[in-house]
This record gives C-alpha cells, sequence and structure tokens, in this order.
C-alpha cells in the first residue's frame, strides 16, 4: 500500500488486527469437533493419534470411491482433482480456477514431502513416511481429499450464527469491549465484515483471505502500516481480496533481508522453526498454509541471501 489517510486508527484496535488470523479459523474448527467426531483427524487443534489418522483417511477414501462409482479404481490424486471438479459442475466459483495446485517437489532425497494448495487456499502435506515422491504425492492428496470431504458439513459453513459465535469469541479471547462487534471501524468490526464477505462458503475457501493477514502480521507490516496511520478499514480495502502469488512473496522475502542485515542469521532460525512446525503439523494433518508460505517466502530469502 503506497499510501494511507492521515488520521489516526487508534493502536489499541489496530494491535488487535491479528484477530482476522486467527479467531474464525479456531472457531470454526471447535464446532466441527463437536458436530463431527470423526473430524477430529483433519485439521484441528486436536492431535490425533497417526493409527486414528490413517484410519480416518481410509475410510473417507474408500467412501469416496463408492460413492462416485470409482471402485477403488481411481487413485488419491485423481480423486482429489474429481472431487472439486465436481464441486466446480455444480456452479461453485474459486479464485484461481477450481483444479487443486500441486506444487509437488520438496527435496531431492527421500523421505518426500508434498504439499496440495486447494482452490480458496488451503494447504495440506504428505502425512505418511513417503519413499518416493509419488507416495508423497498420494499421502498429500489422501489428506486433502479427507479434509475437502468434511469440510462439506453443514457446520463448517459461515452462516450468520458461526460469525455471531465467533465474534463473540474474538472478543473473549482479545478483551474487547462489546460495544465493538457494533463498529465497523473496530478490528473485531472489520474481522465480522471480512466473514460477512464469506457468507455461505466455508473456512477452508476463507483460507486464503485468512493467511494473507496472518502473513501480514508474522511480517510486521500491519505494524508498519499502523505507524503510516493507515486504518483498519483501508487495510481491509486493500487486501482481503488479494491472493498470495510471487509478488507477494518476493516483497516480504525483502523485508526479511533488511532484519537480516540488523540480525545476521534470523532467516536461518526462522526457516529451521517454520520446518520444525511443518513436520510436526502435517504428520498430525493438519491445515498448513500459513507455514507453507512462511517456508516459500524465507526460502526466497535465503536464495538472495547466498547470491550477495
Amino acid at each position: 500500500m503506497s499510501h494511507c489517510s492521515s488520521r489516526s486508527s487508534g493502536s489499541s484496535d489496530n494491535d488487535r488486527l491479528d484477530v482476522m488470523a486467527t479467531t474464525g479459523k479456531r472457531r470454526s474448527l471447535q464446532r466441527s469437533r463437536r458436530e463431527t467426531p470423526s473430524a477430529s483427524a483433519s485439521s484441528t487443534s486436536s492431535t490425533p493419534t497417526r493409527g486414528n489418522l490413517h484410519q480416518a483417511v481410509d475410510v473417507v477414501m474408500n467412501s469416496f470411491y463408492k460413492h462416485t462409482g470409482g471402485l477403488n479404481s481411481v487413485d488419491a490424486i485423481e480423486a482429489l482433482q474429481e472431487f472439486w471438479q465436481m464441486k466446480e459442475n455444480r456452479g461453485q466459483k474459486f479464485n484461481g480456477g477450481p483444479a487443486p495446485n500441486t506444487p509437488w517437489k520438496n527435496r531431492t532425497l527421500p523421505p518426500f514431502v508434498a504439499y496440495v494448495v486447494l482452490p480458496g487456499g488451503s494447504c495440506f502435506a504428505s502425512f505418511e513416511h513417503s519413499p518416493t515422491m509419488e507416495d508423497a504425492k498420494k499421502s498429500a492428496a489422501k489428506i486433502a481429499l479427507m479434509n475437502s470431504v468434511f469440510n462439506e458439513h453443514p457446520y463448517r459453513k459461515i452462516t450468520e450464527q458461526f460469525i455471531a459465535a465467533a465474534v463473540d469469541d474474538a472478543l473473549k479471547v482479545h478483551n474487547g469491549p462489546r460495544i465493538d462487534a457494533h463498529n465497523a471501524n473496530s478490528a473485531i468490526g472489520v474481522f465480522e465484515s471480512m466473514l460477512k464477505s464469506h457468507s455461505g462458503r466455508t473456512m477452508l475457501e476463507f483460507q486464503e483471505t485468512m493467511t494473507v493477514f496472518q502473513l501480514l502480521h508474522w511480517n510486521d507490516s500491519l505494524k508498519a502500516m499502523r505507524a503510516r496511520q493507515c486504518s483498519r478499514q483501508e487495510v481491509l480495502a486493500h487486501f482481503s481480496n488479494s491472493v498470495i502469488d510471487d509478488k507477494m512473496r518476493r516483497h516480504m522475502a525483502l523485508d526479511w533481508l533488511t532484519r537480516e542485515q540488523d540480525s545476521p542469521g534470523v532467516i536461518k532460525r526462522e526457516l529451521r522453526n517454520c520446518y520444525n512446525e511443518i513436520y510436526k503439523n502435517r504428520r498430525d494433518g493438519k491445515e498448513l498454509r500459513f507455514l507453507f508460505e512462511k517456508r516459500n517466502i524465507l526460502l526466497i530469502a535465503s536464495q538472495q541471501l547466498e547470491k550477495h
């Protein structure tokens, strides 16, 4: 954002802008876990046993094959593509098209790790030990398909009831005054507006927007905007329809190169911590878009650092 209003937006409210990147997702997962017991194996805050996760994936895969007449003749990668193609055939539109994006390759030696980014922005990775890249691709597709199926549950939809509960949670977590829920210029009010703009969709489909604001918070971009006296509405208007692309990644990577000058080794440390988080969360079958994009940004910064 190259220019912002000169009026002050109030630092206490801006400090809570990251509410948009945390509370809504947590609320959705809590509800999904209560209403759909088997969904505890998906991207929830609870950590299922690895055995239960494997069983849940197998159940979903077998059910999908049965209801689509596949009779186990379609592999997980094709099944995932078919699932999202069926959603498009029913008239649902997605930014970037209906096909899952598959930035599969991660390394050249086993064990291999593969990622898949779903329409709407959610990301999952191989959760099993994968001696070949093909095994990693199938593992990532299986966990992505399981979460895609769970995402069809009615309680994953962003409804008026869901929004009211999410806003209430946000007020409790961030100690916001009740009046903020009715103030369109407060952080809570902006969060509510974002959810309302995605009404009728699911939290997986909301992930791109959520991750944008998570990255802005992690990268201290929100703090920089506050220093330039940008209002919450200006930030929301500028970024609510943004997609995470190479331009955004390169821009944030430049910020980390600047930090490296002030604190040598910070990129390497941050990248190591990111990989540790990814390892734990992907083996638990959890959603990874924020960590995946942190990794991408830090790798760009690391590669640029090596050139100088």
